[in-house]
């Protein structure tokens, strides 16, 4: 009798997703984060500038005097030294500063300032000085540095008014490092909307569009400066000019961006994925946030970064010219008028200090922008 094997039902496991962790991959993100840990001048500058916007965030708390503080017995007095060792050798654990005097230069008989040694006033932390409020929110009198009356502490000296440049530097700060932002932000929203209109649609649109670029570019950027805010009223609130000045770099800066963003639309609009969700009935909006702009986002954030040294160059040279913001409202150009004249920068170059900071937040930004440049590179290892 010939035997039938039986088959028996084996249990199916069920099968579930199983997660492939490779050390290989990274998302895109990651990778430009990665490469951008390996290039320490874009760190470095990273953290001045994250440090530079800290201090004009707090620069009503950081200075020691307000915009409208001055004293006519200390004009144009040098940076004074803070000291650990006295005039007589003797160490103090407190860093201090000693009074002034005025003495005339016996070959020039130009007053100058000297420190008296009879006279000495310990630094000290969250002093009481002018009222303020607090993020614009919180009223306090409260400073980080300061000396008890009567003595004073210029830092980076005083100008031609008696103001303190330190206290003028920072608070100006506020001015000069937030106009950019905000003139650039509205540039790229600009840029990217009109570039992303030209680009996309071609057509009419497109060719009036270039049209509208082409002869904003061709007006030279000093005379367009100088029509553009003489149209601003004379004598109008600081908050006011600040306003119309951000419109102004909006104005001009937003042509670069669009014209890249839209050579960047007619390159990837005929790629087989934009088609394929065209005939899949996606529409134009969806297709532009979702698949148009990831392909080039790295760019934008490199441009973005690369254009706020040139607004800040900008504003600092419109103020310098008298043609931004204006006494007694202050930003890096306002301080810079003094040193126009020759002999203030031979006789007071500490008033060239506005300068070096000036120079110092351009080189960062770019700095920063070379670095997110070779970290969005995808052929950079």
């Amino acid at each position: 009798m010939r035997t039938i094997p039986v088959f028996r039902r084996s249990k199916v496991q069920p099968i579930h997703p199983v997660k492939i962790k490779d050390a290989n991959y990274s998302s895109q993100w990651r990778l430009i984060y990665l490469r951008f840990k390996k290039h320490k001048l874009a760190r470095i500058s990273l953290f001045a500038l994250a440090l530079l916007y800290a201090v004009a965030l707090f620069a009503q708390f950081i200075a020691p005097y307000g915009l409208q503080s001055y004293d006519s017995k200390y004009v144009n007095v040098s940076p004074m030294g803070v000291r650990f060792i006295d005039a007589e050798g003797k160490f103090h654990i407190k860093p201090f500063v000693y009074d002034l005097k005025s003495e005339r230069d016996p070959q020039t008989m130009r007053k100058i300032f000297v420190p008296d040694t009879a006279k000495r006033y310990p630094l000290q932390l969250f002093v009481q000085g002018e009222k303020y409020k607090f993020l614009g929110l919180i009223p306090t009198s409260t400073h980080l540095l300061g000396v008890e009356e009567p003595g004073r502490v210029f830092l980076l000296g005083t100008d031609g008014m008696g103001r303190d440049m330190f206290s003028r530097i920072v608070l100006g700060s506020q001015i000069s490092l937030s106009i950019p932002l905000v003139g650039v932000g509205i540039s790229f929203v600009l840029g990217l909307i009109i570039g992303g209109i030209s680009g996309y649609f071609g057509g009419w649109p497109d060719a009036l569009i270039q049209r509208v670029i082409e002869i904003i570019r061709s007006f030279p950027t000093l005379p367009l400066w100088m029509a553009l805010s003489a149209a601003i009223p004379p004598r109008i609130p600081v908050v006011t000019m600040y306003l119309y000045i951000v419109i102004i770099f909006a104005f001009i800066g937003w042509t670069d961006l669009a014209r890249v963003v839209r050579g960047k639309f007619i390159s990837l609009k005929n790629e087989d994925y934009v088609i394929a969700a065209k005939i899949a009935g996606v529409g134009n909006t969806k297709i532009i946030v979702r698949h148009l702009l990831p392909g080039f986002i790295s760019y934008l954030v490199v441009a973005t970064t690369l254009a706020i040294p040139g607004m800040i160059l900008g504003e600092t040279a419109m103020s310098f010219l008298g043609l931004g913001i204006r006494s007694p409202a202050t930003s890096w150009g306002v301080l810079l008028q003094e040193a126009q004249k020759i002999e203030n920068v031979a006789l007071y170059p500490w008033k060239l200090f506005p300068l070096g900071i000036v120079i110092l937040t351009v080189l960062a930004y770019n700095f920063l922008g070379d670095g997110l440049r070779d970290a969005a590179d995808p052929y950079k290892k």
